[in-house]
């Protein structure tokens, strides 16, 4: 089994077939797209594929080690992660194939009007192990 992270954009990732805002949908409209993944969660998490998904705040401070004293604190003016990463899921599955399949499943949720959004999702393996050199 290989680990997959499926990251969710606000932006940055080309244009979805269904682009309206977020911010512009009807709250029935978020439930639906919400409760579509809760769903493909727990139908994975039946499969023994779910690991972990989670929704990120728009909120979000870059930190860094700065030595002594207080670290500093910035909000820009770098490509910030919380203007770009919506969310989350993790899965874990036997194949590139099996994660590219519910990439697409996840990007068919539900958006405005009930349309799925099909909005890019990037896919990005787990870095494993590094093989042990012998002699």
């Amino acid at each position: 089994m290989a680990k997959y992270l499926l990251l969710k954009h606000y932006r940055g990732a080309p244009a979805p077939v269904n682009e309206v805002p977020m911010d512009q949908w009807t709250p029935d409209e978020l439930t639906a797209h919400v409760q579509y993944m809760v769903d493909l969660a727990a139908r994975l998490e039946a499969t023994g594929e779910f690991v972990d998904s989670q929704a990120l705040s728009p909120q979000g401070t870059f930190v860094r080690s700065d030595g002594e004293g207080r670290p500093p604190v910035t909000d820009g003016p770098f490509a910030e992660t919380k203007d770009l990463i919506a969310g989350w899921m993790i899965i874990d599955v036997e194949t590139y194939e099996r994660a590219l399949g519910l990439a697409a499943e996840l990007s068919a949720a539900p958006g405005a009007g009930g349309k799925p959004v099909q909005e890019w999702l990037e896919i990005r393996p787990f870095l494993t192990a590094m093989p042990t050199v012998t002699e």
